[in-house]
């Protein structure tokens, strides 16, 4: 097999990675990243207009990208700027919408691709783990709306966003697989209270309580009480996602590495002489090499059927969670004391590294899940 990108996804990275490495620096990221609104407005247009969005959606929704391969591309280049930008939610909300959305929905999918619509999915809850089934949300009809009311966490770029992707429960126990609704909420909502914080590795979050939110009946996002298949498929995207711009962050922290191992010297010689951190530099290398695989695989694999796909993106998050620390671990500890400074962008790498393996299930849980998916063989 072939996996070569194509001539218009080498292009594609090649814009991206010179715009992450000439206007995105880790000063401007960290002051953006740490700062409010959790990202910098401006680029996020620049990006837009890049065509960093529109090449995560197919082209019968406006965007002229969408495949497994579009998504990598652009996060692992992503991943390599820690760039903080609201890509996730717009891939998440944005394919949710896609798969189960009116025509007047996949409609406004057009401004999240030209970047004037900020959307965030939420669906964590205080109680919850990481089951896509278990929400506590409710949802009732009165007339032609609905009542939303609950408590959702951690939503991401949550406090800023336009448009929010929520599930509630129209029926059933808190955790069946059945009963599941999604809904379009506007982040203007009557009732919706937020309240924001900075994440630890950079970008924004906020809680989320919905008290007696109204909504009409347009916002409903596909069939009533069968919103389960719909978000796992979007949420898959999103897993994608965030394996590959794990990759590229490693892939700067295995680099940056290599150079200090290569320039410090201690005893009058560069420590990269020394056999034990060759030996722990050569385990980095090839434990990267292996998340690469697993990427490649995830992204040749989302557009197939359920099992195939969702075996593979667990595996892929499994691998990336237990190589991402991996990386972050050996990076910080062969470079001495000086891998824990702020100064040091090698540290904001590997917390970016660290946290990543929490978002949609740990490395626990996506073990966990594959075993799951494979015992039915």
């Amino acid at each position: 097999m072939n996996f070569e990108h194509t001539e218009d996804r080498r292009m594609l990275a090649d814009s991206l990675n010179r715009f992450v490495a000439e206007q995105y620096g880790i000063e401007f990221r960290n002051h953006n990243a740490y700062g409010e609104p959790g990202y910098a407005p401006e680029r996020w247009q620049q990006f837009a207009e890049l065509g960093a969005i529109g090449a995560l959606f197919p082209e019968d929704v406006g965007g002229f990208g969408g495949a497994g391969f579009d998504i990598a591309v652009v996060f692992e280049c992503l991943g390599r700027g820690l760039v903080p930008e609201p890509f996730l939610g717009a891939l998440v909300v944005g394919r949710a919408m896609a798969a189960a959305g009116t025509e007047a929905q996949k409609a406004r999918i057009a401004e999240l691709i030209d970047g004037s619509t900020i959307a965030a999915l939420a669906h964590d809850e205080p109680e919850g783990h990481y089951e896509l089934e278990r929400v506590g949300t409710s949802a009732e009809r009165e007339g032609e709306a609905w009542v939303i009311s609950g408590r959702k966490a951690v939503v991401v770029h949550g406090q800023h966003a336009n448009l929010l992707l929520v599930s509630a429960r129209t029926s059933g126990a808190v955790d069946s697989a059945e009963g599941m609704t999604l809904f379009l909420v506007p982040g203007d909502a009557p009732g919706l209270q937020r309240s924001g914080y900075g994440r630890i590795d950079g970008g924004s979050a906020c809680e989320l309580v919905l008290d007696q939110v109204r909504v009409d009946a347009g916002a409903l996002l596909g069939s009533e009480g069968q919103g389960l298949p719909v978000l796992e498929q979007a949420v898959g995207y999103g897993l994608l996602a965030l394996c590959a711009e794990s990759l590229g962050a490693m892939d700067v922290a295995k680099q940056s590495t290599l150079e200090y191992l290569q320039t410090r010297k201690q005893f009058g010689k560069v420590i990269g002489s020394f056999q034990a951190l060759q030996h722990r530099m050569a385990d980095v290398l090839l434990e990267v090499e292996q998340a690469r695989s697993a990427v490649i695989n995830a992204a040749a694999a989302i557009d197939a059927d359920r099992l195939t796909r969702e075996r593979a993106l667990s595996a892929a998050k499994y691998t990336i969670g237990r190589i991402g620390t991996l990386v972050a671990e050996e990076s910080i500890q062969l470079h001495g004391g000086i891998g824990m400074t702020w100064e040091l962008p090698l540290s904001h790498y590997a917390k970016r590294l660290v946290m990543i393996d929490h978002q949609f299930g740990d490395e626990d849980h996506h073990l966990a899940r594959y075993m799951a998916l494979t015992s039915g063989d």
